[in-house]
């Protein structure tokens, strides 16, 4: 139907006869000449159709945007002056010998030949659209590319592509699972896999030794901005291989594929940062190394002010004081303060006090702050001091819980970043490691990654003794500020499952009910094993220079978890629910 893509006609065509097919990108009738803009996948071309040729010239007078044409003509060198550098087309033009229509359009709901914006729902609504859109179906393509060369690096390297079920068994891993009713077994219900972690597990003890799969995923979690119901991860596992191996292979792998896909040169090595340190310095343990603020803890300079907003959290053994010093911040509005105060609300923090220093050599008399009336001079000097703070900068201070300093201070600092254009370099990769074992909640112990992550002691007395001084042989790929790969190191000891079960308050009887499968595949000799699942949608939305994955997914949802395209999630009729055996409850 079509000899050439319109993106692909260039000077060497020139003198040839061509049949392009594609849409109407932009029409334009400049004295009697009729220019059409025609565009496909690969790209656009210019149409010229003469007031000579009255048939097709005719035709081309009725055709709007997005009407779906097929041109035949001849491929021309565009006149002298005419030429567009910014198109890949641009020397050339193609001068219509006919035109068929074989597809009209009704007036689109959102623009696609120029940028207006327009919202989310629309966009969503009428992806189909969207994607049309030069600009989003690159991104499609960025992915495609990038999901091909993962591929081509893991066949390379010895791993196998398995596929794993769908369709399996619920298992408590953090989130909510989306459960599917059976109509065989009525009153019994498959579950969608959160992650292909039990199965990896199960291949890696058949002797795969190298697995790897690109799979889709499934969490009802609450409505969050940048997460989605459904989405698509890099799923990997290898046996006989320690920590060290398992990082050093997947960074070769970003790196090749970096390389391979932008061009992009990654370092050499990716440094790795304790979890103590990551929370210790930037309050995050997915710290943005391009940005060089630092959180400064300032709790023993302050235990015995006259400030029990300062003096409660730095003599509480789960308190923190931090500080964040803004070079030339002094300059900062009130109102901007203010701002960045109700910021840190966001993340629970009551509020931010600041310190501005407007002449670090006058002392009490060179700085502005509603506190200054609860720190004596020396207290203030040294804070100054261990800030580094100099004459124009102002000092943010968090006190509060440490979980909630690290989370408002760590997501301050991010912002400040970014609001005060601090950012240094473009890529900036490291390896968080040596993260806790366990976390505490109202008394309970949970497991910071998941229950199947080794820890790095194997003395089962010592776990269960000491639980919150152990540390998980858990590591987490981070790029920008974003979380993009976490892998750990397995249990392949069933006493040590059963251990970690036990610290999680999972008796026995309720594990070998939920993962009895994988505790009877660990008594036929288990080898040591690990691996690591990277985000895709992440991972090319930071490729694509994207702010959501939403941009990088073809068919997204909103953040509440629905799609405005097909209206789901949606009701069912009664005969559908009366046969798989349910009945829906209706909310007071």
């Amino acid at each position: 139907m079509r000899s050439h893509y319109c993106g692909e006609v260039t000077e060497k065509n020139i003198s040839q006869k061509v049949e392009l097919c594609g849409w109407v990108h932009r029409r334009r009738d400049h004295g009697g000449v009729i220019f059409i803009n025609l565009r496909d996948c690969e790209g656009e071309v210019q149409i010229v159709f003469n007031p000579d040729d009255a048939k097709s010239f005719k035709i081309a007078e009725t055709v709007r945007n997005e009407y779906v044409l097929k041109i035949t003509g001849l491929v021309r060198r565009r006149p002298e002056g005419t030429q567009n550098d910014k198109m890949k087309t641009g020397q050339i033009e193609v001068a219509a010998s006919s035109i068929d229509i074989l597809n009209i359009s009704e007036a689109i709901p959102l623009s696609i030949n120029e940028y207006v914006p327009v919202s989310e729902d629309i966009r969503l609504k009428y992806r189909y659209l969207d994607l049309r859109r030069p600009e989003n179906a690159a991104k499609l393509r960025l992915r495609a590319k990038t999901a091909k060369t993962l591929r081509e690096y893991l066949d390379e390297h010895g791993f196998i592509e398995v596929e794993t079920p769908i369709l399996t068994r619920s298992t408590p891993e953090g989130a909510r699972d989306y459960l599917v009713p059976s109509r065989v077994k009525q009153g019994h219900f498959y579950a969608l896999p959160q992650s292909p972690q039990l199965f990896k597990q199960l291949l890696m003890m058949s002797g795969m030794d190298r697995y790897y799969q690109i799979v889709r995923c499934f969490r009802d979690e609450d409505s969050r901005a940048d997460r989605q119901p459904e989405f698509t991860q890099l799923d990997i596992e290898t046996s006989f291989l320690n920590e060290e191996g398992i990082q050093n292979l997947m960074e070769d792998m970003m790196r090749h594929v970096f390389k391979k896909v932008l061009n992009v040169t990654l370092p050499a090595k990716f440094p790795r940062m304790t979890y103590h340190e990551a929370m210790l310095r930037y309050g995050s343990d997915r710290p943005d190394l391009r940005i060089p603020l630092e959180l400064v803890d300032v709790g023993d300079l302050v235990k015995d002010v006259d400030f029990k907003v300062f003096a409660g959290p730095a003599n509480d053994l789960h308190g923190r004081v931090a500080a964040l010093c803004l070079s030339g911040g002094a300059k900062l509005s009130r109102k901007q303060v203010d701002d960045y105060g109700k910021f840190a609300s966001i993340y629970g923090a009551k509020g931010l006090a600041t310190i501005k220093v407007n002449d670090l050599d006058a002392g009490m008399d060179g700085v502005q702050s509603s506190i200054l009336k609860f720190l004596s001079e020396s207290v203030l000097q040294k804070i100054l001091k261990r800030t580094k703070a100099k004459t124009g900068d102002i000092v943010f201070f968090c006190a509060d819980k440490k979980s909630v300093v690290n989370e408002s201070m760590g997501a301050l600092r991010a912002k400040l970043g970014h609001d005060h254009n601090l950012i240094e370099g473009d890529w900036a990769p490291l390896w968080i490691i040596d993260f806790p074992m366990f976390e505490s909640d109202e008394g309970r112990w949970h497991s910071v990654h998941h229950p199947f992550t080794a820890p790095q002691t194997m003395d089962v007395g010592i776990l269960e003794n000491d639980p919150g001084n152990c540390h998980a042989r858990a590591y987490d790929m981070i790029i920008n500020g974003n979380e993009v790969g976490g892998g750990s190191i397995r249990i392949h000891i069933l006493e040590l499952q059963m251990a970690v079960f036990r610290l999680l308050n999972i008796d026995e009887q309720k594990a070998r009910e939920k993962f009895g499968f994988l505790l009877e595949a660990m008594k036929y000799g288990c080898p040591p094993h690990g691996g690591i699942a990277f985000g895709l949608d992440r991972l090319v939305m930071l490729m694509a220079g994207c702010s959501s994955i939403r941009e990088v997914i073809a068919f997204p949802k909103t953040a509440s978890a629905i799609c405005p395209l097909t209206e789901a999630p949606a009701t069912v009729s009664e005969d559908q629910l009366k046969e798989l055996g349910l009945e829906v409850m209706k909310k007071d």
